[in-house]
């Protein structure tokens, strides 16, 4: 192990020295740089830069590619300012290389006129276009204005570090800063894995990594080391679930071996017989509630699959073995959708069961907690609700989680405090890429139900402008005509003024009055009480509804066989998984199926991509990369509020296989040393505190 001696470890607190006290920065700078999150000298040795940009080949103006992305530099010839107070119209400077001319252009940057103007060089990186096929131009490129001077090397001619930038911060200058922190304290830096980890995987040395990521000499230096702040980021990750892992494998839990009865009744009343998936993570689930451990298992499946029995014959098990069971849902509307659900399960093989939300109060809530207590409620289905002051169970043995990733972590904890270690099934409808599940949900089993039930049909989607709502109106009446059903899906229950949706209630009173007078027009949204919503669904499953038109809180668990077409109104408003989540109402019968994405207004280019992943696949899984490549981890179910560490250099999209190695390498340390005490694993262990930062106890769920 490098730099264990004393010294070294003096070396590294003088990392933790602010960076007001260096040469070159002061009060002011360091105010600026610590809107990037740089404090300290360590925050600047593992600042990472965005990119790199190859300066030692830059493109020339001849040679540059359309729609390639790009750098280059020239000579500002021209300038063409706005006019006063215009700022629509773009800024733009028509450039000169040895080669050609180039025309670069700003929208809404005003400030460039007082930045940019004859006789300047510039180094510039964006992607090039052509405008209503005229001479090429850069439309908002990155830019630095190219000054002679002692660090001129920094700038040009090599590889260059681009980073993010703060108002008031500019590209050469930090660069400048930064080359001196990298230079003078890089080498400080403790090695912190054992030599056999960084042998075995081929990974350079810490203090190397943090010179190669800044100021790189080759390509190759660069990949090295951004592969070994990759394999730091995943490995301490994975060694805080490991850690609790370990723990929790210590742990007793509550063995669960009942004959079965409940089980086979439940499955002899199933009008089908589950999928050969479904039959595999049963048995998985089966095998986990048997053994004396506590069950920490995600079970994923895309819409449709059958998770709710599944997790019904879990609850069974749990029951008949003398324990009760919670299911805790994100939303009082998928409460109560997972209470309907049960409530045609479960009754019939004797087994009640009861919900709790923020909505039930009073005399009827006191009695439902006296029950709870007392164990004379076997199944409680409800909300946060759950794990709130004052609801203690007699006897709780299994919590079933379900749209998880919309819990935080320290809700999760509470509601698996309310029992003597009870079992944890949580689950999503919403898949997840590999990638993004073992860094979520890292300590849990993973169980995929990857196969639909038999019957289920392929959904044509298209998208639609708003000018053919006739030809839609009249496709919908021909659908009725036919025998079949329809879902409108609108995004809002009533108008506000910050918004210019139509409302679901005024959509059910045009549709009834204007266009469907002859048909009956059903009305569904979250305000409505649970009475009034499950007469309206038994009505629509009836076939006494012809268009239900509905908020979102049709997303989940309302299964209309007959209702073959959704009809999305402002569909560029949704999000993917969202869209993904309400065409799974439809295709569920023997029928043609149809959802049709009606586009209101202007579409972004992230929602034009997100509508078109709609209409190129319906495999969940596919669609959830999409969703990840668009919105990017740290805001894809919300994991920047996770509790989990943020990552310095990892992409999530980029290095799922060295997230598979450090989570081989950190399972296999903690295996052979729990407590990461050998000498070995004392710079993990210093590592590894640092970065969780105390959230290593709620790594278990997740």
């Amino acid at each position: 192990m490098a730099l264990t001696g004393p010294s070294s470890h003096d070396a590294a607190r003088g990392l933790q020295t602010p960076l007001q006290y260096l040469k070159g920065v002061g009060p002011h700078r360091a105010k600026l740089l610590s809107r990037l999150g740089l404090g300290t000298i360590e925050d600047a040795l593992f600042f990472i830069p965005a990119r790199h940009e190859d300066r030692s080949r830059l493109t020339p103006f001849s040679s540059l590619a359309e729609g390639k992305a790009q750098s280059c530099s020239g000579t500002i010839v021209g300038v063409s300012p706005s006019p006063r107070g215009n700022s629509r119209t773009p800024f733009s400077v028509l450039l000169q290389d040895p080669t050609g001319y180039l025309t670069a252009v700003w929208f809404n940057q005003p400030y460039l006129e007082k930045v940019l103007r004859r006789g300047q060089t510039l180094l510039l990186h964006g992607r090039v276009a052509r405008f209503r096929g005229g001479p090429l131009q850069m439309q908002h490129p990155d830019f630095e204005i190219v000054e002679e001077g002692e660090d001129e090397t920094l700038h040009t001619g090599r590889l260059v570090p681009i980073y993010r930038l703060t108002e008031g911060l500019t590209q050469r200058p930090l660069r400048t800063r930064l080359w001196r922190v990298v230079d003078e304290h890089s080498g400080k830096v403790l090695e912190s894995l054992p030599d056999a980890v960084r042998e075995r995987r081929r990974l350079v040395l810490l203090p190397q990594a943090v010179r190669g990521i800044h100021f790189p000499q080759t390509e190759a230096e660069l990949a090295a080391a951004r592969r070994r702040l990759v394999f730091d980021d995943f490995l301490l990750l994975q060694l805080g679930f490991a850690i609790r892992r370990q723990r929790e494998g210590r742990a007793p839990g509550l063995a669960m071996r009942p004959a079965g009865e409940l089980v086979g009744r439940l499955r002899r009343s199933l009008a089908y017989t589950l999928t050969a998936a479904q039959e595999r993570v049963w048995e998985e689930i089966r095998r986990d509630l048997a053994v004396p451990y506590a069950m920490n298992r995600l079970l994923q499946g895309d819409v449709g699959s059958g998770k709710t029995i599944v997790a019904a014959m879990a609850i069974l098990t749990a029951v008949e073995a003398g324990y009760q069971t919670a299911m805790m849902a994100p939303t009082e509307i998928l409460a109560e959708q997972h209470l309907l659900t049960f409530q045609q399960l479960l009754p019939p093989l004797g087994v009640p069961v009861a919900l709790l939300t923020s909505a039930i109060r009073g005399r009827e809530r006191e009695t439902l907690l006296e029950g709870v207590a007392g164990g004379g409620v076997p199944c409680l289905v409800g909300t946060h609700a759950l794990i709130q002051e004052g609801v203690e169970f007699h006897r709780l043995g299994l919590a079933v989680v379900d749209e998880q990733h919309r819990f935080g972590v320290v809700q999760r904890a509470m509601l698996r405090a309310k029992g003597g270690n009870p079992h944890v099934l949580v689950m999503t409808a919403t898949p997840i890429p590999r990638t993004l599940a073992l860094t979520l949900y890292g300590d849990l089993d993973v169980s995929v139900i990857d196969e639909m039930p038999p019957g289920r049909q392929s959904i044509v989607t298209v998208v639609r402008a708003e000018s053919k709502r006739p030809p839609i109106y009249a496709f919908l009446r021909g659908q009725i005509k036919e025998g079949r059903q329809v879902y409108v899906v609108c995004p809002l229950v009533e108008e506000s003024e910050a918004s210019d949706l139509k409302a679901a209630t005024e959509m059910a009173e045009r549709l009834q009055l204007e266009i469907f007078s002859d048909l009956t027009v059903g009305l569904l949204h979250g305000r409505m009480g649970l009475d009034e919503k499950a007469a309206v669904m038994r009505a629509f499953k009836a076939g006494e509804i012809h268009i239900l038109v509905s908020t979102t809180v049709i997303e989940v668990g309302i299964d209309v066989p007959n209702a073959s077409v959704m009809l999305v109104e402002h569909a560029e408003r949704f999000g993917l998984s969202q869209l993904h989540q309400l065409r799974g109402r439809v295709g569920r019968g023997p029928w043609k199926s149809y959802c049709i994405l009606l586009e209101s207004g202007t579409r972004s280019a992230e929602a034009r991509r997100r509508l078109e992943a709609m209409c190129e696949t319906q495999d969940g899984f596919r669609i959830a990369e999409v969703d990840l490549e668009l919105r990017g981890p740290g805001d894809f179910f919300g994991t920047r509020q996770s509790g989990l560490p943020e990552f310095r250099a990892a992409d999530l999209l980029r290095d799922g296989r060295v997230l598979e190695e450090a989570r081989q390498e950190a399972f296999a340390i903690v295996a052979a040393d729990p407590d990461l005490a050998q000498p070995e694993h004392r710079g993990l262990r210093a590592a590894l505190l640092a970065r969780w930062r105390g959230k290593l106890d709620l790594a278990s769920v997740g």
